[in-house]
């Protein structure tokens, strides 16, 4: 059976250097393919097809200049037969090439960076959301691919709360973190629930970045553009993704926002805050390391000791959202970072961090929220 590698679906992204194909084994050499208009990769999601029985070495070749080289020592891939259920593959780095080897049963195995999260799940999941009780869909313009922005508002008390995730297109694990916290909001059996729905109303984007979701990218949109660099002024010809959602944070006002993320490097899910904008309130700050420490102590999937260095005084990066909603707004705002890796301290050898993982954080950040939502 001919031995094929292909990418030409939802967020597909990897080049074909070369093929060998023996009785013993297939051996691959493969490139990832930049952002279009960028010099960002790092994001791959390819099937290997014609392999059943077989060994299989896939070799990419081009990380040393990768968005995020120190992502790639202690890496492992994540390989799937059934596109559902996504486990980590045996995985080395060496020379500036990582190999993934496996041995499929069946002839289409997917391989990719973290477990996918397509855009036609995106829209399974606002039109599940769509239709639960006191949940309004409202679409808020298009991309530069004339994609829909969509935003989910629920809830009915007085402080306003603000989900937003994949600014990064290629860091998947956020929109998998966005299903848990929908399906947790929308119970209307959960308590945690009906008490932040009564103290809060929710303002949620599942996707920030529908273009490079669907392109394959890892950090930009259609443009190029790193949208986590645009909120100090963002423009419809840019970065329209930013414009249009932070023109409804204005509408609304914001007490509390969670940008949700993916770190390629730091084995270990963490908070960065606001620290370093000009001007911080002893209680914007005070909140923000209630959350965190409570955090902490109520799931062993997240820590406080690894992480992002906080910014100096006055030195706080304004083009990102994190520093841009909390001085707008004098908001409690904070940025979620989860591994591609996987948690070390408390590691998962067959799945690492996964979509699973993902929700229940979710949900656990909830949980955080609910403590503290009437004091926001």
């Amino acid at each position: 059976m001919t031995i094929s590698i292909t990418s030409g679906f939802d967020s597909g992204n990897i080049r074909v250097i070369s093929i060998s194909d023996t009785e013993q084994a297939v051996r691959a050499e493969l490139e990832i393919v930049k952002d279009l208009h960028s010099d960002f990769y790092q994001w791959f999601h390819f099937r290997v097809s014609g392999v059943a029985g077989r060994n299989v070495e896939l070799a990419i070749t081009n990380c040393r200049e990768s968005a995020y080289p120190d992502g790639w020592p202690g890496y492992r891939a994540r390989i799937s037969e059934d596109r559902e259920s996504w486990r980590q593959a045996e995985t080395s780095y060496a020379a500036d090439t990582l190999t993934i080897r496996l041995s499929a049963e069946v002839n289409s195995v997917w391989v990719a960076y973290f477990a996918p999260y397509s855009m036609e799940r995106h829209h399974d999941l606002i039109g599940w959301a769509a239709v639960q009780p006191g949940v309004v869909h409202r679409e808020l313009g298009l991309t530069l691919d004339q994609q829909p922005i969509d935003l989910l508002t629920l809830g009915e008390g007085p402080r306003q709360v603000w989900l937003y995730a994949r600014q990064h297109p290629g860091e998947t694990m956020a929109e998998w973190w966005m299903e848990g916290a929908l399906d947790r909001l929308c119970d209307p059996e959960d308590a945690v629930a009906r008490l932040l729905r009564k103290q809060a109303t929710f303002h949620i984007v599942p996707n920030m970045n529908p273009d490079g979701s669907r392109r394959g990218h890892l950090r930009t949109n259609a443009a190029g553009v790193n949208l986590n660099r645009e909120w100090h002024q963002p423009s419809m010809e840019r970065s329209p993704e930013v414009f249009l959602v932070r023109q409804a944070m204005d509408e609304s006002g914001v007490h509390f926002a969670m940008d949700v993320h993916g770190d390629e490097a730091i084995p270990a899910v963490f908070l960065a805050g606001f620290e370093g904008i000009p001007s911080i309130t002893e209680r914007q700050l005070a909140l923000f390391h209630r959350y965190r420490d409570t955090l902490a102590l109520r799931t062993p999937d997240f820590q406080t000791r690894k992480g992002y260095p906080a910014a100096p005084e006055g030195k706080a990066n304004l083009t990102m959202s994190t520093n841009q909603v909390a001085e707008r707004f004098g908001a409690v705002a904070m940025t979620l970072e989860m591994p591609f890796k996987d948690n070390d301290d408390l590691p998962d050898l067959d799945f690492g961090w996964s979509p699973a993982r993902s929700m229940q954080l979710a949900k656990d950040c909830l949980a955080v929220l609910a403590e503290m939502v009437s004091e926001i």
